[in-house]
């Protein structure tokens, strides 16, 4: 198991965006969280096997129908401590 940090830009809040990435990573067994950031990026914490790791940064990148991304930011600085599941989280 490993943890990675995502930072997503780009018109990705207002769009379902946090909603279609909880979906996302339920469905790929991941857990961890994502959040609206007050930047207008998103943020999550992921955690699970690398190769799923590798799937949700592929559909992070591909985003939600309505949203248009420009850059996902990985980055392994990711807290030892995962909550189990995934939960959508407030605006930081």
């Amino acid at each position: 198991m490993i943890s990675r940090r995502l930072r997503i830009t780009g018109r990705v809040q207002n769009v379902f965006y946090r909603n279609w990435f909880v979906e996302q990573a339920r469905t790929l067994g991941l857990d961890g969280w994502v959040r609206n950031r007050a930047d207008g990026s998103v943020e999550a914490l992921v955690r699970g096997s690398p190769v799923m790791i590798d799937a949700m940064v592929a559909k992070a990148r591909e985003g939600s129908p309505a949203s248009r991304v420009e850059q996902v930011f990985v980055s392994d600085d990711a807290p030892a401590e995962v909550p189990n599941g995934f939960a959508r989280l407030p605006t930081l």
